[in-house]
């Protein structure tokens, strides 16, 4: 399943990927997430969606969670394989905000 049409991950339920949609899609995500009990959130992000993923946590913490503390940030390049079959390298975030 593409990036940009998965908000909330099915498998692990408190992991939210940034993609294209308005950033107050994934602030909502992350916010209902802790409203439903988890203790942990994870946002993750490629390319672009860096920046958004950045203004989500901001704007949850800012904002609807001040309560909320960031546990860790790290960054990473990750390899993709493009239609015509090159390699390019994308930059990737992990952000995780716990109570």
């Amino acid at each position: 399943m593409p990036e940009e049409e998965q908000i909330v991950n099915k498998e692990r339920e408190n992991v939210v990927y940034i993609g294209k949609k308005p950033t107050m899609n994934y602030v909502l995500a992350v916010v209902t997430q802790f409203n439903n009990g988890m203790n942990e959130v994870t946002i993750k992000a490629r390319g672009n969606a860096i920046s958004r993923a950045v203004d989500v946590k901001e704007i949850v913490q800012n904002k609807f969670m001040p309560n909320v503390k960031e546990k860790s940030i790290k960054t990473s390049s990750e390899e993709l394989t493009n239609e015509d079959g090159t390699k390019s390298k994308v930059s990737a975030i992990q952000i995780v905000l716990g109570k």
